[in-house]
């Protein structure tokens, strides 16, 4: 009897996960919720034969991990992905119990409504990483959901609705220990997966990346536009400023332009297709770190840390003040595999970052230094501005997370952390507040590749880098 409702719902299930992954594609968080959807399906349906009800069991363990699994990606939660793994070894460890012995079922209680599997010594073990891994969960989705943008809010709090109506069929947990009634979890259950489908589907839960594809799109067209003006002003400006002061030296005309004039039209179309091309760059940013789950690692391959330092310096557009503010000691040269433009992105984000911490201190300067390890390699990037505050410092690369005044997006520190994690790489801050801020960029080590970088200081390498020392404690 008890069969029959499990069965039809575990082909609701299995609808929900294959229609999130039809309609939203191949995403971390479509896989992570087709993976619920899909174990789900598997434990409910197996209990429509009694000797299929230990087997069923199996993908039990694995509910709770993918539950929290889920709420990760949701989050944006990626320093979580290493409890995520462990809390997946803990439940492969008790699949082992669970087919190999009697320690974790323990033979089967036979109800008015059928047979249920009956707890062995080690069950209380899953009982309790469940309510930890959900409660974990539960926990960092509300607190995302706090400080998320209010059309996102919507999204994390039907999905934190969606988990603790699932959390609420654990009361079937009860007939493992002997309680006889008819365990309503199925129904839970499937309430909670419709909750989260509408919160994927109805409200665009993890549908960012079209829209903001579109709005790059038709940004580009136009920057595009610019650009190819600011170009032929480069061209001609300088013909029609020659033009002029000829004329004025032949007294064909009043000198009306003041000397500062001629530098700013001179120099006009540059600082235009500097600007245009730094826009480009933060739409790259931008999509990247939307589309990180579908990046392109294809095209990684091997670059130099100094080159892409010395382009991401010579690209970026500081005001002519700051940029006598940084100090460089690439020395320590290195190489690493992956993409040197997702890296000047990452350059350019801390870059900003730091001068903004500069500007809000009204003090400061930037160190950058290289040093080559024996596992990994690293780049040293500190600034002597605000600092960050330490109740602050372990949320600061979590997604649309922001500690500006003026409303940051809050996506520059987690597009860095992707970045590194698709390097195999990682990154990581230390700070004082009021004194100074570290970012440390973590490179695998490349074999048979430091042998060849001894090479004589570049002008990058040398610049600043014995008149200015980095802080204590950097």
């Amino acid at each position: 009897m008890y069969s029959i409702l499990p069965a039809l719902v575990s082909s609701v299930f299995l609808g929900y996960g294959l229609y999130v992954v039809c309609t939203q594609g191949f995403t971390r968080i479509g896989i992570s919720f087709s993976v619920l959807c899909a174990t789900s399906a598997f434990w409910q349906g197996t209990w429509v034969a009694i000797f299929l009800i230990k087997l069923g069991y199996l993908l039990i363990l694995f509910l709770p991990t993918s539950l929290y699994h889920f709420l990760t990606e949701v989050s944006d939660r990626p320093q979580e992905r290493h409890l995520v793994y462990m809390s997946y070894g803990l439940a492969s460890i008790l699949a082992v119990f669970l087919l190999g012995s009697d320690l974790f079922v323990s033979g089967y209680y036979k109800y008015f409504w059928g047979y249920y599997p009956k707890a062995g010594l080690l069950h209380p073990i899953h009982v309790l990483q469940t309510v930890i891994v959900v409660n974990r969960g539960l926990y960092i989705t509300f607190m995302q959901q706090r400080r998320a943008p209010p059309n996102k809010r919507i999204r994390l709090r039907l999905c934190v609705a969606g988990i603790l109506t699932y959390f609420f069929a654990a009361i079937d947990y009860l007939c493992n220990y002997g309680y006889e009634f008819y365990p309503p979890g199925v129904l839970l259950i499937a309430v909670s997966l419709g909750i989260i489908t509408i919160a994927i589907v109805k409200y665009g839960l993890f549908n960012p990346t079209a829209i903001a594809a579109t709005v790059a799109h038709e940004m580009r067209t136009p920057l595009l536009s610019i650009r190819n003006q600011a170009q032929g002003i480069n061209k001609y400006i300088p013909m029609l400023l020659h033009t002029y002061q000829v004329a004025v030296s032949n007294k064909l005309c009043e000198p009306t332009l003041p000397p500062f004039a001629m530098n700013y039209l001179t120099t006009i179309g540059q600082a235009l297709t500097r600007e245009v091309d730094r826009t480009n760059a933060v739409l790259d940013m931008m999509l990247a770190s939307i589309q990180m789950d579908q990046i392109d690692k294809s095209n990684f391959t091997q670059h130099a840390i100094q080159d892409c330092l010395a382009e991401a310096i010579d690209r970026y557009s500081f005001d002519p003040e700051y940029r006598e503010r940084i100090a460089v000691n690439a020395a320590e040269e290195f190489r690493f595999y992956g993409s040197d433009t997702l890296l000047i992105l990452v350059l350019f984000n801390l870059l900003k970052n730091a001068l903004y911490a500069i500007k809000a201190a009204k003090k400061g300067d930037i160190y950058i230094a290289t040093e080559r390890g024996t596992v990994f390699n690293r780049l040293h990037f500190t600034d002597t501005g605000t600092g960050i505050a330490q109740e602050v410092l372990p949320n600061i690369f979590d997604g649309f997370f922001t500690t500006k005044q003026d409303g940051g997006t809050g996506v520059s520190l987690t597009f860095c952390h992707r970045v590194m994690a698709s390097f195999k790489g990682r990154i990581g801050c230390e700070s004082v507040a009021g004194q100074y801020t570290t970012f440390i960029l973590e490179f695998p080590r490349l074999e048979n590749t430091e042998q060849a970088l001894t090479r004589a200081p570049t002008s990058l390498q040398a610049e600043k880098s014995s008149a200015i020392s980095p802080p204590l404690g950097s």
